[in-house]
C-alpha cells in the first residue's frame, strides 16, 4: 500500500507530494519496520538530549567521576548503568 501511495504521489503534479514521496521511500524500510515491532527511540534520544544538557552544565568539573556519578543520578539507573 506504501508503494501504491509512492508511485501515485511521484506521478502527481504537486512538487512537495512529489518531496514528500522522495523521503518516504527513503525511509520506507524504517516506518515499515515500525508497524512490525512497533519499537521507537524517543526514550534514547530523550536519554542523550539529558546528557548534552548535562555535559554543557558540566563544564569545568575538575572530577571525570563526579560527571559520571550526576549522570547515573540524571535517570533510571537500571538504563545506564550497563551503557558503556
Amino acid at each position: 500500500m506504501l508503494d501504491d501511495w509512492i508511485r501515485l504521489a511521484k506521478q502527481s503534479k504537486n512538487t512537495k507530494l512529489k518531496k514528500k514521496a522522495v523521503t518516504m521511500r527513503t525511509y520506507r524500510k524504517g516506518i515499515l519496520a515500525w508497524y512490525g515491532y512497533h519499537l521507537s527511540i524517543g526514550k534514547v534520544e530523550g536519554i542523550n538530549n539529558k546528557i548534552k544538557v548535562m555535559k554543557r552544565n558540566a563544564y569545568g568539573f575538575r572530577v571525570e567521576r563526579y560527571l559520571t556519578l550526576r549522570l547515573y543520578a540524571l535517570h533510571d539507573c537500571h538504563i545506564t548503568r550497563n551503557a558503556g
